[in-house]
């Protein structure tokens, strides 16, 4: 936390005495309050932080900001203090401002990027371009930071305290450029309130978090706060427009004034994907860019990728790079970690894949845009975490049976929930014919493995770049490519 003073009128706050305490930091764990701390007590999906202020209160803090409930339950117990108290309707959007107010600077170019898939990959090729252009860059997500500036994260976005912190070390430390995935939850929880972002994407829409969205309509409206709510109508929006609710979303902020690029395969995008072609270890890519053909290699795996590409190449265009010069780096773009990771290679020339498609459209795209690099057949393995949307689960079996000739279903992080049944749930609707269950995820990657002939190819779907599995309240060590790597080695005689 920055070491300073101010009021709680400098960070636009107003108490409900009417008195002006100074602030020396600011936190929403009690656990963390100092003397002199405002401690936001937020509500929470299980409890409502208001339940800790006299812990917080004990430890030194002069302010609570919270809402009308958490201020009503705090004196309905017969609580007295002489701790001042900031009632707002919405204290998550208001710490989100207070801490922009406190860390008082960031870097001057921050993107956003959102989508159900492709925000890592996304974040991250706007990183690998600006280092390649010698620009001091940064991507934030599901990853970490990665790029000039190392750190492990939690969530794929940050709460409002941690993002704010970390901008303001990333501005302190000469880095000016970041790419940041804005998540459903991040956004729905206002935990990028307060970024001056100079341009935001929306990479495609399908189903996923529907354990924690009341609907498909309710998923869509949060991403939509991106550009909405926290990109101003002087800053580029980038939409991937060859999904229709996105493409109406890129209409109605254009009809508003907003600046407004799109991407397609359509004719009238601005950046028009024509065609692509395949072989082993990459792609020939041709777009039209203001009219103008390109022809770009790409050495990266799946059709998907050349829209998640461009998606960044049009962000860093948007930021005030040459075209031209972007255009001239792509070839150097490697993938994300667990994105269509190559893991390992059979000594009879066969593929293994690492990818984090856990959702029914992010599986059946993974599977497809392999396709046109492989000869023979395409082996999956897939499963569902526990504790999440249920309805989908039947939905990513289907996309696999479809898409891949053989699929084998086995455990994902099952948490809380009993593994079997949630296999049992993927693969009721499907025919037996090609599938192959095996709830150990080692076991089921080394038979997938030794299925594989000359000309095949195997897709490990869901962890993607995750180290570990969670079984119960206990997170086991399993690393995806590395035991893919590992069955190599054992089925191949090299251990």
């Amino acid at each position: 936390m920055k070491l300073q003073n101010k009021t709680l009128s400098d960070l636009g706050l107003t108490s409900q005495s009417g008195e002006n305490p100074a602030i020396t930091g600011i936190t929403n764990d009690s656990r963390k309050v100092c003397d002199g701390f405002l401690f936001a007590a937020l509500p929470g999906v299980n409890s409502h932080g208001i339940n800790f202020v006299s812990s917080a209160i004990h430890a030194g803090a002069s302010a609570v900001l919270t809402d009308k409930i958490g201020y009503s339950n705090y004196f309905s117990n017969s609580n007295t203090s002489n701790v001042v108290f900031v009632v707002v309707e919405n204290p998550r959007e208001t710490l989100a401002r207070c801490a922009a107010l406190w860390f008082e600077q960031q870097p001057a170019q921050i993107v956003a990027v959102t989508g159900t898939n492709g925000k890592t990959s996304v974040a991250s090729f706007c990183q690998q371009i600006w280092s390649n252009l010698d620009i001091e860059a940064v991507s934030i997500g599901t990853n970490g930071v990665r790029g000039a500036w190392t750190q492990p994260l939690r969530h794929t976005t940050p709460d409002a305290l941690e993002m704010h912190q970390l901008l303001f070390n990333l501005k302190a430390n000469g880095i000016d450029h970041v790419a940041l995935e804005a998540s459903s939850h991040g956004l729905d929880q206002s935990r990028l309130d307060g970024v001056q972002f100079s341009g935001a994407c929306f990479t495609n829409f399908s189903q996923d978090h529907l354990d924690y969205h009341k609907s498909k309509d309710d998923y869509f409206e949060a991403k939509a706060l991106l550009f909405r709510q926290l990109l101003t109508s002087d800053k580029t929006a980038v939409f991937n427009v060859n999904n229709n609710r996105i493409k109406l979303l890129a209409e109605e902020l254009k009809a508003q004034g907003n600046l407004v690029v799109t991407l397609g395969k359509s004719k009238g995008s601005n950046i028009e994907l024509e065609r692509q072609t395949f072989d082993s270890s990459g792609q020939e890519v041709f777009f039209k860019y203001d009219g103008i053909l390109y022809q770009k290699r790409l050495n990266l795996i799946g059709g998907f990728q050349a829209e998640n590409v461009l998606m960044a190449a049009a962000l860093v265009i948007s930021l005030g790079s040459e075209p031209q010069d972007v255009f001239n780096v792509l070839h150097n773009l490697i993938t994300v970690r667990g994105r269509m990771e190559l893991a390992a290679s059979r000594a009879n020339g066969a593929n293994v894949f690492v990818d984090y498609a856990h959702t029914p459209d992010a599986i059946e795209t993974a599977i497809k845009s392999l396709r046109p690099h492989v000869f023979g057949r395409i082996i999956a393995v897939i499963g569902a975490g526990g504790d999440r949307d249920q309805s989908k689960r039947p939905l990513m079996g289907l996309a696999a049976s479809q898409n891949a000739d053989v699929v084998i279903v086995t455990d994902d992080n099952p948490r809380s929930e009993d593994p079997a049944k949630i296999r049992q749930m993927i693969i009721k609707d499907l025919s037996r014919d090609a599938i192959h269950e095996y709830g150990d995820r080692a076991e089921a990657i080394l038979r997938a493995v030794d299925m594989l002939d000359v000309g095949d190819a195997l897709i490990i779907c869901g962890k993607g770049h995750e180290t570990g599995q969670v079984i119960g309240n206990d997170t086991l060590p399993f690393d995806d490519a590395e035991q893919a790597s590992i069955s190599v080695e054992a089925l191949d005689g090299a251990l």
